[in-house]
C-alpha cells in the first residue's frame, strides 16, 4: 500500500557547510536533490573528501527516480563520481553547464554513466508522483536553479544556493515572478539557503568586482595574477573584459580552470575575443604589463596553481617581486590557515597582495537577510526548513521566518538524517531518523577509513610510532633474531641509543615472562610487549607512541 505522506530527509547539508544531499519521498518514489562533498576538517588526517552516507538510499535504490542537481559547485556535485556507482540506472538532471561539469568529473574518475540530461529554466519533468519545475536563480556559477517540487501533498520550493542580483553579468536574474506565482497558489514548505543568514542587508552585485579589477588593471603594475574559483564563470568573464579594456592577454592556469574555461566557451557562457587568450607557454614572449593569469588557489589548496607558483613548484610560472596578486574569494570556513600560509609566501616573494579585506575583489554568491526575507515574503510557505548552513545560520534564518509570520511550530531546524513528514491534512511532524553521516574518501578508497583509522593516524601524528620486530622459534618459543627497533616520529634512533637498548631489554623481559607462564600464542606475547614498552617509554619520555610489535616465526 502506498504511503500518502511526503517525507523530506536531509542526508547532508544541514548543521554544516557542504555535502548537500536531500531526499524527497512519496509513495514508491524518491528523488534526490544534489550530491555534494565537504572538505575534511583538520582532525581528518590524510582524508581527501567527505561525502554523505547513502545507506538509506542504497536500501531503497529501486525507488529512486532521479538525482536533481541545482548547480555545479563541488558541495553539490562533488560526490557524484563516488555515489552514482551504486545507482547506475538512475538519471541525473541539471543545467547544461552543470551536466558538463558532472561529465568531466565522471570521466576523470573513470565512471561511466550515460543517463545525464540537460534541463532549462521553466522546464518541467515528471518523475513518478513528483513534478519538478526548474527556476532560474543567480549564484556564483552560471546555470543555477531553484526547484518547485509538486507532490500530491503540496508544493515544496527548494531554493538551492542563490542571491538576488538585479544586474548579473549574463543578464539572467533570479526569477522572482515564479517564486511569487507559486506563493500566490500556495506553498507547503520552503527549503532555503542559510549561508549568509547572519549578515544584514543585501549581497552586492557581481559587477562591482569588475569595477575593482579595472582600477588595478589601469595602474602601472607588472604581471597580474587573479586567484578565484574555476567554476565562477562570471568572474572569469570580468577578468577577460578588464584585460581587453587595458590591453592585456589572458592566460588560464590550472587543470580545473582550463576544463571549466573550455566548457564555458563551448556552451556560450564565456566569451573571449580572438587573440586575447594565450597559453602558459607563450607568456615569456610578452612584457609583464601585457599579461594577466587567472589561476586556482584562492583557498590555499596545496596542489593549486597559485600555491605552486608561490612555492617555486610550478613548472612554468613563479611569483616574483612586483607581481600583483588578487585573491578573488573569501576562505571557506576551515581554510583560513591555508590561505594565510600562501599569503605569507606571496609577501615573502615581494608580491603585492590584494584580497576582499582591502578592496571589492569578491562578492558572495549567497543571499543576505533582506534577500532571504524577500523570498520568504514572496513564497509565503506554511512550513519552513532552513538548510545549507551551520546550526547558527539555520537558527538565524528561522528567526527571520518567525518575524515574517511563519509559526514557530511550523519551522523545522533539522540535522542530517532527520525525517519530516507532511500529510494531506496539512500537518507536519518529525518522524524517525534514518541512517546518515559522513563517508571519508582517501585516495581510491571510499569508506574504508573510519574513526578507528583516524584515531590511529592522530596518535601517530602526535607521538609517532615505535615498531619492534622479533624473530621467535616456532619450536621452543625462544628469540632467534632481534629485537630490532624502528622509530618514526618518536625519537631519532642514533641519538637515543640508551633508550633503544633498554627498550630491547624490556622486550626480552616481556617474552620471558610469557614463556614462564603457559604459552598463550603470539597474540599474548605481542600484547605483553606492547604493554611493557608503553609503560617504559612513557616513564622515560612522557610520550605515548603507537607501539607495534611484529613477531616473525623462524
Amino acid at each position: 500500500m502506498k504511503h500518502t505522506k511526503l517525507k523530506i530527509i536531509p542526508l547532508g547539508g544541514v548543521e554544516e557547510i557542504g555535502k548537500n544531499m536531500y531526499a524527497y519521498e512519496y509513495g514508491d518514489d524518491i528523488i534526490v536533490v544534489d550530491c555534494g562533498v565537504a572538505f575534511p576538517s583538520e582532525d581528518m588526517l590524510g582524508i581527501d573528501l567527505v561525502i554523505p552516507d547513502t545507506a538509506y538510499l542504497t536500501k531503497n535504490k529501486d525507488r529512486i527516480r532521479a538525482f536533481i542537481i541545482t548547480h555545479g559547485h563541488e558541495d553539490h556535485i562533488g560526490g557524484i563520481p563516488y555515489i552514482i556507482r551504486n545507482f547506475k540506472d538512475v538519471p541525473i538532471y541539471g543545467s547544461n553547464i552543470t551536466t558538463a561539469l558532472i561529465k568531466i568529473k565522471l570521466k576523470s574518475n573513470g565512471v561511466k554513466h550515460r543517463k545525464v540530461h540537460n534541463v532549462k529554466a521553466k522546464q518541467v519533468i515528471e518523475l513518478g508522483d513528483f513534478s519538478i519545475k526548474f527556476i532560474n536563480v543567480c549564484h556564483s556559477i552560471a546555470g543555477a536553479f531553484a526547484l518547485a517540487i509538486t507532490t500530491p501533498v503540496g508544493t515544496v520550493i527548494h531554493t538551492g544556493d542563490f542571491k538576488i542580483d538585479y544586474t548579473p553579468i549574463d543578464g539572467e536574474t533570479t526569477d522572482l515572478n515564479e517564486f511569487a506565482r507559486y506563493g500566490s497558489e500556495g506553498v507547503l514548505c520552503l527549503l532555503s539557503d542559510s549561508t549568509n543568514a547572519e549578515r544584514e542587508g543585501f549581497t552586492q552585485t557581481e559587477r562591482i568586482v569588475g569595477s575593482s579589477f579595472d582600477k588595478y588593471f589601469q595602474q602601472d603594475v607588472g604581471r597580474i595574477f587573479i586567484a578565484t574559483f574555476s567554476s565562477n564563470i562570471h568572474r572569469l568573464q570580468q577578468i577577460v573584459d578588464s584585460a581587453v579594456r587595458y590591453g592585456r592577454k589572458v592566460c588560464f592556469a590550472g587543470r580545473s580552470m582550463l576544463n571549466v574555461k573550455d566548457v564555458s566557451i563551448d556552451l556560450g557562457y564565456l566569451k573571449i575575443p580572438d587573440g586575447v587568450e594565450v597559453s602558459i607557454n607563450e607568456i615569456d614572449r610578452l612584457k609583464d604589463n601585457e599579461i594577466v593569469i587567472a589561476t586556482t588557489g584562492s583557498q590555499g589548496e596545496s596542489m593549486s596553481g597559485l600555491v605552486r607558483m608561490a612555492t617555486n613548484e610550478h613548472k612554468k610560472l613563479e611569483i616574483k617581486e612586483g607581481d600583483l596578486v588578487i585573491v578573488s574569494a573569501t576562505p571557506i570556513p576551515g581554510n583560513e590557515k591555508f590561505v594565510g600560509r600562501v599569503t605569507n609566501e606571496l609577501h615573502r616573494k615581494g608580491a603585492i597582495v590584494v584580497n576582499d579585506d582591502l578592496a571589492d575583489v569578491h562578492v558572495s554568491g549567497h543571499a543576505k537577510q533582506e534577500e532571504l526575507k524577500l523570498i520568504l515574503s514572496l513564497v509565503k510557505p506554511k512550513f519552513f526548513m532552513p538548510v545549507h548552513g551551520e546550526y547558527r545560520h539555520m537558527a538565524k534564518h528561522a528567526e527571520l521566518a518567525r518575524q515574517l509570520g511563519v509559526k514557530s511550530e511550523n519551522i523545522f531546524i533539522t540535522h542530517n538524517g532527520s525525517c519530516i513528514e507532511f500529510s494531506k491534512s496539512g500537518k507536519a511532524v518529525r518522524s524517525s531518523d534514518v541512517s546518515a553521516g559522513s563517508i571519508m574518501v582517501d585516495g581510491s578508497g571510499i569508506g574504508d577509513v573510519g574513526n578507528i583509522v583516524l584515531r590511529d593516524r592522530k596518535f601517530m601524528s602526535q607521538d609517532g610510532v615505535f615498531i619492534v620486530v622479533v624473530g621467535i622459534s616456532k619450536t621452543d618459543n625462544q628469540v632467534v633474531t632481534g629485537p630490532d627497533i624502528i622509530s618514526r616520529g618518536f625519537v631519532y634512533v642514533r641519538e637515543s641509543e640508551e633508550l633503544i637498548e633498554q627498550a630491547k631489554k624490556e622486550v626480552m623481559k616481556a617474552i620471558d615472562s610469557c614463556n614462564e607462564e603457559s604459552f598463550g600464542g603470539w597474540s599474548s606475547i605481542k600484547n605483553e610487549i606492547r604493554l611493557s614498552l608503553k609503560d617504559y617509554l612513557y616513564k622515560q619520555t612522557k610520550r605515548n607512541p603507537m607501539v607495534l610489535p611484529i613477531i616473525v616465526e623462524v
